[in-house]
């Protein structure tokens, strides 16, 4: 029996095709393993900065590729074709990080009556929430469009979840406003709908195309373009590290009395090395065809097209934390640093 799987060059991301794996027919499974068809999954600028990161943080070792290529993880929705595990019947949907392909083995481990665990050797060098499997059978929160929210932003909201949790730890360092950057960004608007439940004023900075779509959320207090609004707050380095702080005004500014209302920055950088791995235009738009013939080829995989969300810049496609409070928050996280005035 055949996988077909979507790889990319790991030294030159531009560079992809398509291959046929082989997976144990249902018969030869090992004990405890299942077969799992992947029915479909999100694709996302997160996933591009796992491959990016893929070395340093051992993404590629999860799913395993032929020499000098990698898997591409992505969260998304299997079905049990085949099960040698007593606890865990053909049919059941397993939601959880999938590779780039139409087929999955996992070694289930740990299964409990809400999720498993994939216990293969090979996975167990990074985080346990990339070996988590959800158990979603009859579940509606994963049913239908449900489902593709669920895939599109529940990942990220888990780091949101993670960012909100240190910061109310902390009492939010004293502060009452809180001002993100990256404002349209899936982890940006997952804080401020938690920051905003508890009654903090979230101020989303956001370039000038994105401002409608910020607004339209309902989860900013205010919204303002960055570079044309004056900050009570020392200014955020933009979306693409072009712009610095201003040393000396910045230090000016700490030598000001402190102010009756804190402030908190959360600012976002994209990691330098998704330039080069993405490359040309020419070739980023390969890549995502190749997307959408590895959705043809695991069959229902809805085809919305294989194109970036309209206005987004392809600058923006990974996005890199320098600095996460959190152990479990991953390279994918928005928030970078967490700064008190």
């Amino acid at each position: 029996m055949t996988s077909t799987d979507f790889v990319v060059a790991r030294n030159d991301l531009e560079q992809c095709k398509l291959i046929e794996t082989v997976v144990p027919d249902p018969a030869a499974l090992p004990a405890d393993a299942l077969l799992v068809k992947v029915d479909r999954f999100a694709f996302t600028a997160n996933n591009i900065t796992y491959a990016v990161m893929g070395d340093e943080l051992k993404y590629w070792q999860i799913f395993p590729a032929p020499q000098g290529f990698g898997n591409i993880p992505v969260w998304g929705f299997g079905e049990v074709i085949a099960s040698k595990h007593p606890g865990v019947a053909v049919g059941e949907r397993l939601f959880g990080y999938f590779p780039m392909a139409t087929h999955l083995v996992i070694e289930a481990a740990d299964v409990g009556k809400r999720g498993l665990r994939d216990g293969a050797a090979h996975r167990q060098g990074v985080a346990p929430v990339y070996n988590a499997y959800a158990r979603i059978g009859g579940d509606p929160a994963y049913a239908g469009k449900q489902g593709d929210y669920q895939a599109l932003l529940r990942p990220l909201f888990m780091l949101s979840f993670l960012v909100d949790d240190f910061l109310a730890e902390n009492d939010d360092f004293g502060a009452r406003s809180v001002l993100l950057s990256s404002a349209s960004s899936k982890t940006a608007f997952g804080l401020a709908h938690l920051l905003h439940t508890r009654g903090r004023k979230v101020i989303g900075l956001t370039s000038a195309g994105n401002t409608g779509f910020v607004t339209s959320l309902g989860c900013y207090d205010e919204v303002v373009i960055a570079g044309r609004a004056a900050s009570p707050c020392p200014r955020p380095d933009d979306m693409l590290g072009a712009r610095r702080f201003d040393a000396s005004r910045h230090r000016r500014r700490r030598r000001r009395p402190a102010r009756r209302e804190a402030a908190l920055v959360l600012r976002a950088r994209p990691h330098p090395q998704a330039f080069q791995g993405l490359g040309s235009g020419r070739h980023r738009a390969a890549f995502w065809r190749g997307m959408v013939r590895l959705r043809t080829a695991a069959g229902d995989m809805p085809d919305r097209g294989g194109e970036p969300r309209p206005g987004s810049r392809a600058a923006n496609l990974s996005r890199h934390a320098e600095g996460a409070h959190s152990a479990g928050a991953g390279p994918h996280a928005l928030a970078a640093r967490v700064k008190r005035f």
